[in-house]
């Protein structure tokens, strides 16, 4: 009895260890299938390719979905205390804006999905946020070449300056010179960049969280709410640079304020701290619905193009064959 009792104690210690072992073993194969893209040899031109098209696709779509919110937004933090707010005219230089928001998107993603795969394959596995804060403020640099100009003009629509985006280009740059096209370019690097690193990141870092508690892909939904939260999180941190940006973007050649400082000591002085929070409900709400569609159609094109890969495609289904064995 003694015996019969020992070896079954080994048996069941054994059944136990074998367990153990195949979860750890099935453990290490998911942990190992959401960094897959770390050991991929690293293709700096599809990356960019695919990161463009993506982009440029997911930028296009929130813009023409949500632009009167940003409308209602800018409206907002232009006004003066006591100021009315119009509603009409919501539209107002969208045609202008898809025209410089399709490269401007382009740009940002196709710089940041290279500049990220860089360096998550460069830096160890702990410091993925820094690799996505960094890429996310790579890209926006990038894309702030292209993006100023097309928001100082949208804006300037949005506020009732002009009547047509081909308009407002010819009349800024006769009254202002070329400089004028960028006026606010500081305070939008200072809105901008921060606003992408934070984004990115913490949009990468819940889904790679989400994925290990999941322990599976995120679908479509998943991806849209993720996005949605980070954006809203964000949207909501950068309100009071998004203030001072859009006041410097639209005073024209009037210039009522001489810089950002400038901008910051008036406001303080003339309308209170509390209008650095002005437009923060519209701007939340945009940002959110926007995080939801961009990264939702980010992702969902990139899975797309993605298979387009006959090379790689055939080497997931060697690498299924060999699991199957």
């Amino acid at each position: 009895m003694a015996m019969q009792s020992k070896l079954s104690h080994q048996n069941s210690s054994r059944t136990f260890t074998c367990n153990v072992k195949r979860i750890e073993m099935t453990s290490r194969k998911f942990f190992a299938s959401i960094t897959a893209e770390e050991d991929k040899p690293f293709d700096f031109l599809r990356a960019l390719y695919e990161g463009s098209i993506a982009g440029a696709a997911a930028g296009v779509i929130v813009e023409a979905v949500l632009y009167p919110i940003d409308t209602i937004k800018t409206r907002l933090q232009v006004a003066h205390v006591g100021g009315k707010i119009i509603l009409k005219d919501l539209y107002s230089g969208l045609n202008g804006n898809l025209i410089g928001s399709l490269p401007a998107s382009a740009v940002c993603v196709g710089v940041y999905e290279p500049a990220k795969q860089a360096l998550l394959t460069s830096l160890p596995e702990k410091f993925s946020a820094l690799a996505h804060l960094t890429a996310g403020i790579i890209g926006g640099a990038a894309s702030s070449l292209i993006r100023v100009p097309t928001e100082v003009v949208k804006q300037r629509m949005q506020t009732g300056q002009f009547a047509s985006a081909p308009n407002a280009v010819r009349l800024i740059i006769a009254k202002e010179g070329f400089k004028g096209l960028y006026a606010g370019y500081g305070s939008f690097l200072l809105r901008d960049l921060p606003f992408d690193a934070i984004q990115f990141c913490m949009y990468e870092q819940l889904r790679i969280g989400y994925k290990i508690a999941a322990r599976r892909e995120l679908n479509d939904l998943e991806t849209a709410m993720i996005g949605a939260f980070a954006g809203a999180i964000t949207g909501a941190i950068t309100t009071p640079l998004d203030v001072i940006k859009t006041r410097l973007m639209v005073q024209g050649s009037a210039k009522q304020y001489k810089g950002i400082c400038d901008c910051v000591r008036s406001i303080m002085r003339e309308e209170g701290s509390h209008i650095f929070f002005k437009g923060t409900a519209p701007r939340v709400l945009w940002i959110g619905i926007g995080g939801s569609i961009f990264f939702g159609v980010l992702e969902r094109t990139k899975q797309l193009l993605a298979k387009r890969r006959p090379i790689d495609m055939e080497k997931s289904s060697l690498l299924e064959q060999d699991s199957k064995l």
